[in-house]
């Protein structure tokens, strides 16, 4: 199996996981936050939307410097429209994953900050640690902040606790 199918796969199942908790957001409480350093409730669902589209950041060019990088952040403020987007920039993501040989998945990106650089890694890499699993991190983070808000937490790979109770 190529690098692009086993990634284009993964992130097609996962974002139908992602999706859930999304839906979930009470967008009344999108200033919330559980700590004065943590992001806040809707700050963190835009940024879970987002970061499907750091694949096509990686795939499309060998680095990233913050200092020349011109981004406007996510700031949906309805689950609707956030979804939306979200599920369009999954979408994106899949087909470029698909277009990308693995050769090119070895190809080196790179971090940086001006003259900092944060790391060189192959893109494959790149979107395993820096794309994937930092959106299955946030969306861990989100279910915390779900539980702290008393909202029924959804299943990611099975029934949740919530789920197990209602029935």
């Amino acid at each position: 199996m190529k690098l692009a199918q086993s990634f284009a796969t993964e992130l097609e199942y996962e974002a139908a996981i992602t999706v859930k908790f999304l839906e979930r957001i009470p967008m009344d409480r999108f200033d919330w936050t559980p700590h004065e350093k943590s992001m806040s409730l809707g700050r963190l669902a835009n940024h879970i939307g987002e970061l499907a589209g750091w694949i096509p950041v990686t795939l499309n060019s060998d680095e990233l410097d913050f200092d020349q990088f011109k981004y406007t952040r996510w700031d949906y403020r309805d689950n609707a429209s956030l979804i939306e987007a979200f599920k369009a920039s999954i979408q994106n993501a899949i087909q470029l994953l698909l277009e990308t040989s693995n050769e090119a998945f070895m190809d080196l990106w790179t971090l940086r900050r001006g003259e900092h650089i944060t790391f060189t890694l192959p893109k494959a890499a790149v979107i395993r640690n820096n794309c994937l699993n930092h959106l299955y991190h946030h969306r861990a983070q989100l279910s915390v902040y779900l539980r702290l808000l008393d909202i029924p937490v959804p299943g990611a790979y099975g029934p949740s606790a919530d789920e197990k109770r209602a029935g």
